[in-house]
């Protein structure tokens, strides 16, 4: 089987550039040999640790938040769904799963769990993880396989910073952006500058103080996937809870260089060394993420820090009898909502539509 060294080194060997946004898309990607299409553990010398990684109360606590926004559906009978993009091996899923089949029977009852997944290799995963759900789970490449639309929740969880980014680069001699594209240089993949066709919308009066070479990061992908998930909701709520920035806090002096980052065992790589063999990531422009969503007419109902989102949602499932004990998992609670873990680094935005599609 090909490395993605060799694959990429195919696609140039015309002596061309390709768009950096192709080579993170056959870094992470490409068919069993991309970054993602390993299966790869949490620990020293693998993952960095996640939100599910901290263990069940992750999933526990989305899964008490998810069925308290499926009880105000107006729809009374019928499915309800809860539709997950990258679910990478399928614990989160699982998690949830267990919890509403244990604490919440008639919504479990009810309840369709979709994963959206192009991967057959991922596919494969989440089955093996997910098997005792197999009635109630189904796995889809995309929105266009989903035959009616959503009446529930569609969320993503670390999804959105792992899609591919165009690298875009500032002139400020010429005033005009430039694209870092990828070339092959003998022994090495370097950068090169490419044309940039689809400049950022950014103030004059930001360009005009801007420094030369300033870089920034935009994911067309990632508000594509949005926006057909927008679209692809009649009604209930859009969820994301991922790494990112406002549109403003790109255009801070620290962040020159923009926020793409490659990890090789939780140390800083070079970003073109070694394609397939490290994590390649972005900050969500989450600015950009909101617009996506409102203009396919939804409404923005909380964009915030992970710690406030999810100190929230303990607050009402700590009164309820049927979430438990919670104190025992105190240690997980602060590992995800403390500031020098991951309560600060995640940021969660929420959008929501009430009334189904087509009904005034």
């Amino acid at each position: 089987m090909k490395t993605v060294s060799a694959i990429i080194r195919a696609e140039l060997e015309s002596g061309g550039t390709m768009p950096f946004a192709r080579f993170m898309e056959l870094a992470l990607y490409a068919p069993g040999a991309g970054y993602y299409e390993m299966k790869r553990n949490p620990g020293r010398a693998g993952d960095f640790f996640t939100n599910v990684s901290t263990g069940g109360l992750f999933g526990q606590l989305l899964a008490f938040q998810f069925t308290e926004w499926l009880k105000d559906l107006s729809v009374t009978d019928g499915p309800l769904n809860i539709v997950e993009g990258g679910a990478h091996d399928g614990t989160l899923a699982r998690d949830i799963m267990a919890w509403i089949r244990a604490h919440r029977l008639k919504i479990f009852e009810r309840l369709q769990y979709i994963i959206l997944e192009p991967s057959p290799q991922r596919q494969a995963w989440q089955r093996e993880t997910l098997k005792e759900f197999a009635g109630k789970m189904i796995s889809i490449p995309n929105f266009s396989a989903i035959v009616n639309r959503v009446q529930g929740v569609i969320f993503s969880n670390e999804l959105l910073d792992a899609f591919p980014v165009h690298r875009l680069g500032w002139d400020a001699n010429g005033r005009k952006w430039f694209e870092w594209g990828v070339a092959w240089d003998g022994d090495k993949f370097v950068w090169a500058r490419m044309e940039c066709r689809r400049p950022p919308a950014v103030p004059p009066e930001l360009l005009d103080v801007l420094p030369d070479a300033y870089t920034i990061e935009i994911s067309p992908a990632a508000e594509a996937w949005w926006m057909a998930a927008a679209n692809g909701l009649d009604e209930g709520k859009l969820l994301t809870i991922d790494y990112g920035l406002t549109q403003d806090e790109r255009f801070l002096p620290q962040r020159q260089e923009g926020t793409l980052r490659a990890y090789f065992r939780h140390h800083p790589g070079e970003i073109l060394a070694n394609p397939g063999e490290q994590d390649l990531t972005a900050h969500v422009n989450f600015s950009a993420i909101q617009s996506a969503g409102e203009a396919c007419g939804l409404t923005t109902e909380n964009f915030s820090t992970q710690s406030q989102f999810l100190t929230r949602i303990l607050e009402k499932a700590a009164t309820d009898p049927s979430f438990g004990n919670w104190a025992a998992r105190a240690r997980q609670f602060q590992t995800l909502t403390h500031p020098e873990h991951l309560g600060r680094a995640f940021r969660i935005l929420v959008q929501t539509r009430s009334n189904p599609m087509g009904q005034p």
